[in-house]
């Protein structure tokens, strides 16, 4: 009678499989080895039959990189190209007396901008550029945009709206900036910055956009604490550095349409620069580059905003009703000005000049200044001991008194 012995069994298996073992490494080993040689066949031959040609290797080794060139021109390249040629280095040297330089001799530079040449005419050209940039100068030097040297003259300059002129060899210009318009520009339209950052860095570009088209900002003339002025300026967020002040902000067609001018300087705020609108430059340039200076109207007074005077003083000495709450206090009167010859005196409270509401001494300069003209009549609303009145003045020059 058979039976099942699990024991013997399992060592029978065992010695069976042991008897396979040489079989499938090498079954295993032919059927690889078959493949190999079906799939690299085609590939791997006998030395006198190379699978790639000699002449095919040399070929392939005499191989070497070769310049690809393409086309990178854009609106942007093409706008600052147009421009580019424009825009100078303008360096200011101050006077320097000292016992190596007793004869007075410009020493070393005392500070630098940008520039932008506007006009070209009769073997001159002219320069736009910040007031700021040349206050002080002894002597100005202006740098091309090929690098060549040149000095400039000063021919006026206006601390109002930061702008002057200047006057170069114009036999060595080539290229002359050409005016857009500041008028119709749009938030968000492309804006370029050209100038002299830090000083060195001639012939930088660099791109954004408009961010306001209109901003006012205002103006400390003499450093006070209070605005003397409030300006109407482009915003951009196009980098503006030290040194880019008086270069060129241009639009997309490559035209003039700003004079930078200033930046908030404050680690914690990016991207925040200004520029004079070219429409309201355009008028004091062609001022500064005939006459020298800006003619201005003038009323004749010293004026204060009504916000610098104490409160309790608006009701007291003032006698000013309570609904009043913005103004200019006149705190002096020039004789024989037109504010004299209108009646006006000190202590009056102006609160409207023609149908403009007034609230403090900038925005009746950006009145006076934006509105009129040297010789204009003008009405003026005011308080005098809690009365309000009105007077007319015919408006002078601000040289004339």
């Amino acid at each position: 009678m058979g039976y099942y012995d699990e024991h013997n069994q399992t060592r029978k298996d065992r010695k069976a499989v042991r008897g396979m073992n040489w079989f499938l490494p090498s079954t295993f080993g032919a059927v690889v080895g078959a493949s190999v040689m079906l799939v690299a066949g085609p590939y791997v031959t006998n030395s006198d039959q190379p699978a790639m040609s000699q002449s095919a290797v040399q070929s392939a080794e005499n191989q070497s990189a070769t310049n690809v060139s393409y086309d990178v021109s854009t609106d942007i390249t093409k706008a600052v190209e147009k421009a580019q040629g424009s825009v100078v280095s303008i360096t200011k040297y101050e006077d320097s007396f000292s016992l190596d330089n007793q004869d007075g001799q410009p020493g070393q530079a005392a500070g630098s901008g940008s520039g932008v040449i506007y006009k070209k005419e009769d073997g001159r050209a002219f320069v736009v550029t910040n007031n700021h940039v040349i206050e002080g100068a002894s002597s100005l030097e202006v740098t091309l945009n090929n690098e060549e040297k040149l000095n400039a003259k000063l021919l006026g300059a206006d601390p109002l709206l930061d702008l002057a002129v200047l006057e170069i060899d114009g036999s060595k210009v080539d290229t002359v900036a050409e005016f857009g318009s500041s008028d119709n520009l749009k938030t968000g339209e492309p804006a370029i910055a050209l100038g002299n950052p830090l000083g060195f860095l001639e012939g930088s570009v660099t791109q954004g956009i408009i961010s306001n088209t209109n901003r006012s900002i205002p103006v400390d003339l003499d450093n006070n604490g209070q605005p003397d002025y409030s300006a109407d300026v482009i915003q951009t967020d196009a980098s503006i550095n030290p040194g880019n002040s008086g270069g060129a902000l241009i639009n997309i067609q490559g035209q003039l349409i700003g004079i930078n001018s200033s930046k908030i300087a404050q680690t914690q705020v990016e991207g925040i620069g200004f520029a004079i609108p070219i429409n309201e430059a355009k008028p004091i340039i062609d001022q500064l580059e005939k006459t020298g200076e800006v003619k201005r109207p003038v009323m004749g007074v010293t004026p204060a905003s009504l916000t610098e005077v104490p409160k309790q003083h608006w009701s007291g000495t003032l006698n000013l009703p309570e609904k009043v709450d913005g103004g200019v206090v006149l705190m002096g009167i020039s004789p024989s000005s037109p504010a004299d010859e209108a009646g006006l005196m000190e202590r009056d409270v102006i609160v409207k000049l023609d149908d403009q509401d007034i609230k403090s001494s900038a925005e009746l300069r950006k009145y006076l200044y934006s509105n009129k003209k040297v010789g204009d009549e003008m009405k003026v609303t005011y308080y005098r001991d809690g009365k309000i009145q009105t007077t007319t003045m015919t408006l002078a020059n601000q040289k004339a008194l």
